[in-house]
């Protein structure tokens, strides 16, 4: 995203930013919409909202990549929409290459917790040494029995740009992704047209979330590893993001591969048919 439409938002630093929203258990709304909209959604809340700026930069370059059991129990546990799901990732920061381990607990009544832990960079692609911390976690949020004794091992990883923004009339953070990728092994899937808005409140709609709401767009089901993979991987249950693959992914570009080009879902839907 050009960091032009954040311009007229007053800037918030990080410190003030997590002392005023951490949010680590909250409420996470997602919303799917053209890159070329952002700029008006960010005109509109030029008045009653703050962009986290760090040394004057307002977008910022993420990684993430993601682990899973050699069964996938994260991906199944969020595919049959288990009533307390899982997911283990590394996030880095690549403008400032710092890193976190992440297990984040997806429970009723949409209820997010995330457990952090710094981590080293170059640590980022295997958790062995912060598996301690991941399978205290699980044990706390009463998970550990499902994935007990299995390794975790990278499967999926995700880049895109990032800018946060905080709402300080109601303590709550937005965050726009844009130039989304996923990477699975040889594969790699861009959505260069889409941005993904995502409102982290307490638990009522946020400011953001009615501005969508009163422009017909609504809350969608996404999540950046399960719907990426289910993107790459057409053998695996989609049922709970198959609106939004259908909607979003499959008029994507194809997936390409490193000497070849994949079809797309749609394309192997229709194959298949």
């Amino acid at each position: 995203m050009s960091p032009s439409p954040l311009a007229g938002l007053a800037p918030i630093a990080l410190a003030e930013l997590i002392e005023r929203a951490a949010l680590q258990c909250r409420v996470d709304r997602k919303y799917v919409v053209a890159v070329d909209e952002v700029p008006h959604l960010l005109d509109q809340l030029t008045p009653y909202a703050r962009v986290l700026d760090i040394g004057g930069q307002r977008v910022f370059a993420y990684e993430s990549v993601y682990f899973d059991t050699p069964c996938l129990a994260s991906y199944h546990c969020a595919a049959y929409r288990r009533r307390r799901r899982f997911k283990v990732r590394t996030r880095t920061y690549l403008d400032s290459a710092q890193c976190w381990l992440e297990v984040k607990i997806s429970g009723a009544r949409g209820l997010v917790t995330k457990h952090r832990l710094p981590y080293l960079a170059e640590d980022r692609h295997t958790v062995r040494s912060g598996r301690g911390f991941v399978d205290e976690a699980l044990v706390r949020e009463s998970i550990w029995p499902d994935v007990a004794a299995s390794p975790l091992e990278p499967v999926l990883t995700t880049n895109y740009r990032r800018s946060t923004l905080l709402l300080p009339a109601t303590a709550s953070r937005v965050t726009i992704d844009t130039e989304l990728t996923w990477h699975d092994g040889d594969r790699t899937l861009r959505l260069p047209g889409i941005a993904v808005v995502e409102t982290k409140t307490s638990s009522a709609a946020s400011l953001v979330d009615r501005m969508l709401w009163q422009r017909g767009i609504r809350p969608v089901r996404i999540s950046k590893y399960a719907t990426g993979l289910a993107a790459l991987r057409l053998d695996l249950p989609d049922v709970p993001w198959r609106r939004t693959l259908r909607r979003h992914f499959r008029a994507s570009p194809p997936l390409v591969g490193p000497a070849s080009t994949v079809p797309t879902r749609s394309e192997q839907e229709a194959s298949c048919a």
